[in-house]
C-alpha cells in the first residue's frame, strides 16, 4: 500500500510541474497572441515528440522529456544591420559571427513579407517586456494561489500555550538530545509542578494567549523571579520560581545565540488556518531564501558533485525534478500523514519549485527570460536617452550578439541538471 501512495505523490507532483510549465508558456504566449505576434509553436517537454496538434498558425504538443518547455515566437532575432530579413549572410569570418549568422537565418527561414509588421523585435519595449515577463509572473501567480490555500484554506501547525512536553533538566541548545546527567540543574517549569496538558494562562501578571508571547516574556525574565498562573483539567494553579538563564537561539537570527530566560518548557502545536498577511510573510520568507539559495548554487553544485561520487549529501542543498520527484512521494508515506497533509506537502513543494522557476528565470542573461527582459529595458533606456538629446533613434537592441553566452550558458545549465539527476538517482536526498 506505501509504495502506491509513494507512487500517487510521484505522479500528482510531475503533473503539477508538467502543469506549472505549460502555464509558465501560456504566461508568454497569450500577451505575444494579443500583442500580434506570430506563434508557431507551443510545447512541454523537449526531446522527441509525444502528441501535436495544430490550432491556427500554433501547433501544440508534448515532448518525452518534461523538464521545461518553449513557445515559439517568430522574429525574437533581428536581422544584422542594413540586412534584409531575408537576406542573412551565409558566410562569415569567425565561428561565433558564423554562429549568430545560422540563428539569424534559422529564424528567418519561414518568414514571409506578411509576417514582418508581427515580428517579435519589432515590437515597442513595453510589450516584449510584458511578453517575457509573463511566464515568471504566473509561476509567481501559482505559488501565491497555493500558498494561499495551504495556509488559508488548511491551516498552519501553530504553537500554543498548552504545555507538550515538560524538560527534566536545564541545558543549552547546543546539549539538547542528550540525556540528563544528576549534575543537571532541575528546570523551573519542573519545580513549579507544570504537567504536560496544563494551560499556561499568564506569566508574572501578564495574560498570554499565544506561545510567541510567552516566550518572549520567558527569555526576557532572564534569572529573576517569576509567577506563572496555569489552568488543569478547569482549575486555576499558580507557582512562583526563578527562571534559569542558557544560551539559546535568537529570535531574530537563528544563527546566533544569546543568554536568555529559560523555563522548560515546548508548547503543543494545532493547525490555524490563516490570512493574507501571514502568506505574504511566507511569501517573503520563501523570497529570500529562495534568493540566497540562487547565490549559492555555484558553490552549492560543487558539494553536490562531490556527493554524487561519495561523499555526503546536503539535505538543505538543490535538487533536480527527479530529486524532488522522490521527496514529493516520500512526502505522501513518511509519519504516516493524513490525507490533508499529503495535499498541504505536495501543495506547498509546488509552491516553492514555482517560487524558484520565476526568481531563476529573472536573471538576466540568456537564454533565461531574464535575458530578454534586460534587452527590453536597455531598448527603452538608450532610445529614451537618445530622445532626450535630440539625437536619431538608435534601433532595436541586436540580441542576436549574446548568443555566444546564451549557448555559453545553456550548456552550463544542462550540465547542471545531468550532474543534478546523476546525484539524485545515485546519492539522493531523503526526508528520512
Amino acid at each position: 500500500m506505501n509504495a502506491l501512495i509513494y507512487t500517487l505523490g510521484v505522479v500528482v507532483f510531475v503533473l503539477g510541474v508538467v502543469l506549472s510549465i505549460a502555464l509558465h508558456e501560456l504566461g508568454h504566449m497569450y500577451p505575444a497572441k494579443k500583442f500580434g505576434i506570430k506563434v508557431t509553436q507551443f510545447f512541454v517537454g523537449f526531446g522527441n515528440t509525444v502528441w501535436s496538434t495544430k490550432r491556427g498558425e500554433t501547433e501544440f504538443g508534448i515532448k518525452s522529456i518534461p523538464l521545461g518547455g518553449y513557445v515559439k515566437l517568430v522574429g525574437m532575432l533581428p536581422p544584422a544591420k542594413g540586412e534584409d530579413p531575408h537576406e542573412v549572410r551565409k558566410t562569415n569570418t569567425g565561428m561565433f559571427t558564423q554562429l549568430i549568422s545560422d540563428a539569424r537565418e534559422a529564424e528567418y527561414e519561414h518568414v514571409e513579407d506578411k509576417d514582418l509588421d508581427r515580428l517579435f523585435y519589432r515590437k515597442p519595449w513595453w510589450q516584449k517586456l510584458i511578453v517575457m515577463s509573463g511566464g515568471p509572473i504566473v509561476n509567481i501567480i501559482i505559488a501565491v494561489i497555493l500558498f494561499a490555500v495551504v495556509f488559508m484554506g488548511f491551516g498552519a501547525l501553530t504553537p500554543t500555550t498548552t504545555v507538550q512536553t515538560v524538560s527534566d533538566c536545564a541545558i543549552s541548545d547546543t546539549e539538547a538530545g542528550r540525556t540528563c546527567k544528576p549534575s543537571d540543574p532541575e528546570t523551573p517549569a519542573s519545580k513549579a509542578g507544570l504537567q504536560p496538558g496544563d494551560t499556561i494562562t499568564a506569566f508574572n501578571g501578564t495574560r498570554v494567549d499565544s506561545w510567541e508571547t510567552l516566550s518572549r516574556l520567558i527569555r526576557s525574565n532572564g534569572a529573576d523571579r517569576a509567577t506563572i498562573d496555569w489552568e488543569r483539567d478547569g482549575r486555576d494553579m499558580s507557582a512562583t520560581v526563578s527562571t534559569s538563564v542558557l544560551a539559546r537561539a535568537d529570535l531574530d537570527d537563528p544563527t546566533k545565540t544569546v543568554e536568555v530566560g529559560f523555563l522548560g518548557v515546548s508548547p503543543t502545536e494545532q493547525m490555524d488556518r490563516k490570512g493574507p498577511g501571514y502568506v505574504v510573510d511566507v511569501m517573503g520568507d520563501y523570497v529570500v531564501g529562495t534568493a540566497k539559495a540562487i547565490w549559492h548554487l555555484p558553490s552549492r553544485m560543487v558539494d553536490v558533485t562531490k556527493a554524487a561520487f561519495g561523499a555526503e549529501r546536503d539535505a538543505e542543498g538543490p535538487i533536480s525534478v527527479v530529486g524532488a520527484s522522490r521527496v514529493a512521494g516520500e512526502s505522501f508515506t513518511i509519519d504516516d500523514p493524513t490525507w490533508s497533509e499529503r495535499a498541504q506537502r505536495v501543495l506547498v513543494l509546488l509552491a516553492g519549485l514555482n517560487l524558484f522557476l520565476a526568481m531563476f528565470n529573472f536573471i538576466p542573461l540568456l537564454p533565461l527570460d531574464g535575458g530578454h527582459i534586460a534587452g527590453a529595458l536597455w531598448e527603452a533606456i538608450r532610445r529614451g536617452i537618445a530622445r532626450l538629446r535630440g539625437r536619431p533613434d538608435p534601433g532595436f537592441v541586436d540580441v542576436a550578439k549574446m548568443l555566444p553566452v546564451a549557448y555559453g550558458v545553456g550548456a552550463l545549465l544542462m550540465l547542471m541538471s545531468v550532474i543534478l539527476i546523476y546525484a539524485d538517482i545515485v546519492n539522493p536526498v531523503s526526508l528520512s
